[in-house]
C-alpha cells in the first residue's frame, strides 16, 4: 500500500555509481592512472549490485 513511500536503494546506487566514474575521469585527466584503475574497479562492483537488484525487482 505504501511502496512508492520506500526509497529506491537502485537510485542510491546509481548515484553512487556516478560519482565514482566521475572521481575515476578526474584521476585519469591528473595522470593517476593507479587512482583510475582503483575507482572504475569499485565503480564496477557498484554496477554489479545495481544489476542484481534489477534482476531482483524484475522477477
Amino acid at each position: 500500500m505504501f511502496g512508492w513511500l520506500r526509497r529506491d536503494p537502485r537510485k542510491k546506487l546509481e548515484q553512487a555509481y556516478a560519482r565514482k566514474m566521475e572521481q575515476a575521469r578526474d584521476a585519469q585527466r591528473n595522470g593517476d592512472i593507479q587512482g583510475y584503475a582503483s575507482l572504475v574497479a569499485e565503480s564496477e562492483e557498484i554496477l554489479q549490485e545495481i544489476d542484481r537488484l534489477a534482476a531482483q525487482q524484475t522477477g
